[in-house]
């Protein structure tokens, strides 16, 4: 009895309808996860024969709406950059650039006024220096003290942070993969149990009506129903929910303070930190009222260095001698300002005060809100996940009419 059954065909055939249909559930799965994300570039032949991951695809849209319908909600940009303590920037600022003032007095005194700095004492040269070094604490705190009070008119945080993620795709797919990581694998693995227990559905119909048309359309409804059951098992419900002795939740909700430990570590490490700040402010849209209030602050430095050579100054190369080096400082602070956050141990320290802010808030934010850090993600192109799986699902079915059950 046993040994006909094994060797029974049909029954195998019977056997193998939940199992395939799992199979499709979890590769139909893995296809929409892969191509949500990947390839990076445009594919193929524009504008329809190829593809795009579709993250990357819209990138532009997704910078967009990590400013607007998250960033918000954490902290204003006056707010987060106070938090980075303009004092503490100044400070390291100086720090810096001291180990340097004497090389780049020495290469604005020489540039333009080599006459005048050949023929003064190396005393009085070295006097010069300190007198720079003296000044350059007080302007620079000042000026970071400036800057922090006027940073919402000085940068384009928005235009930072599309330029940032439009121009690194790879951040961008790394902010849902990695902050979303056992969401996508629940997609995948779920594909196979959803698809199963279709599957013995679709076997009772078969034993039922053994009609051409049922795998093929069971293929279709398994594709397409097992990612859209596992989309909103991970957001739905938002708030816990009792059913008997289970707590019932969107994964993704449940899992807020993992969440936002790797999320704030991945903004705050490579896209908020003080050296992109910078960047933005020096090389951004509002960039000439940053390298004016720049050099309205660093010129004077000229009168500091230059009182005991003025007399000098002025019988060598004339009255001009003074603005033309006070502009000279202006243009060259301008040159270097963005050397010293070229020091990645600054940018740990100040990213880690900014980390611990967000996280706090991130994980206090209620549900509705915290669901908005992944689900855009999903929300406008989710149906296309949604009917390729369908459409593998159909293709699987009729593989399976084909070669498993002999055709039409």
């Amino acid at each position: 009895m046993i040994e006909r059954l094994l060797h029974d065909l049909e029954l195998w055939k019977l056997i193998s309808i939940p199992f395939v249909a799992a199979v499709v559930g979890w590769a139909t799965n893995w296809v929409a996860i892969e191509l949500t994300f990947r390839p990076l570039e445009f594919l193929g032949l524009r504008p329809w024969l190829g593809w795009q991951g579709i993250i990357p695809s819209k990138a532009t849209k997704m910078a967009n709406t990590f400013v607007d319908s998250t960033m918000h909600r954490l902290g204003t940009v006056q707010e987060l950059f106070a938090h980075m303590e303009p004092a503490r920037i100044a400070e390291h600022i100086t720090e810096m650039m001291d180990r340097r003032l004497a090389a780049y007095t020495d290469e604005i005194m020489f540039y333009n006024h080599s006459a005048l700095w050949r023929t003064l004492p190396d005393l009085l040269k070295k006097r010069i220096v300190e007198g720079v070094r003296s000044e350059m604490p007080r302007l620079v705190d000042n000026l970071m003290a400036e800057i922090g009070e006027n940073i919402e008119n000085l940068l384009d945080f928005k235009d930072m942070i599309v330029r940032h993620l439009t121009g690194d795709k790879a951040l961008l797919n790394r902010l849902f993969l990695e902050s979303g990581k056992a969401e996508f694998v629940f997609i995948v693995r779920s594909g196979f149990y959803f698809g199963f227990l279709f599957g013995l559905v679709q076997l009772a119909v078969w034993i039922v009506y053994p009609v051409w048309w049922v795998l093929p359309f069971f293929g279709l409804v398994v594709g397409y129903a097992t990612n859209w059951l596992a989309l909103n098992v991970i957001f739905r419900p938002l708030r816990p929910v009792r059913l008997g002795p289970w707590t019932l939740q969107g994964l993704f909700l449940k899992r807020q303070p993992e969440v936002a430990r790797v999320w704030c570590r991945i903004v705050t490490r490579e896209m908020l930190t003080v050296r992109h700040i910078v960047q933005a402010l020096m090389n951004g849209p509002r960039s000439d009222r940053v390298k004016t209030l720049v050099r309205k602050h660093i010129e004077p430095v000229a009168e500091a260095g230059l009182g005991l050579a003025l007399p000098m100054a002025q019988l060598t190369v004339g009255p001009r001698a003074l603005e033309e080096i006070r502009n000279s400082i202006g243009e060259k602070a301008v040159a270097v300002s963005t050397e010293p956050f070229d020091h990645w141990p600054f940018n740990e320290e100040r990213g880690k005060v900014i980390e611990d802010l967000l996280r706090e808030r991130m994980e206090s934010l209620p549900s509705e809100e915290f669901q908005d850090l992944l689900r855009p993600c999903f929300q406008e192109d989710e149906w296309k996940l949604v009917v390729m799986g369908g459409v593998l699902g159909l293709f699987a079915g009729l593989a399976q009419l084909v070669f498993v059950f002999g055709g039409f």
